[in-house]
């Protein structure tokens, strides 16, 4: 039962940004350090939902790491 709740949740997280994305195709100029970029909204969107969602896969790697039993 647990599994299926936090799928439908995923596919409407999932799904919201999907649409997010999808609204913001105007050009928007982006600096970053010493360099500044022209990309679409929706291009930084999506690599800012990416990079998060990578860090939050590292957190839970090396939460779990620390809390498993050794063998």
């Amino acid at each position: 039962m647990l599994k299926k709740i936090k799928l439908y949740t995923g596919l409407v997280l999932l799904a919201a940004v999907i649409i997010l994305v999808f609204q913001n195709t105007q050009a928007v100029e982006t600096k970053f350090l010493f360099m500044t970029m022209t990309m679409p909204r929706a291009a930084l969107l999506a690599i800012t939902m990416l990079i998060g969602i990578f860090i939050g896969i590292l957190i839970t790697l090396s939460i779990s790491g620390k809390t498993a039993p050794k063998k």
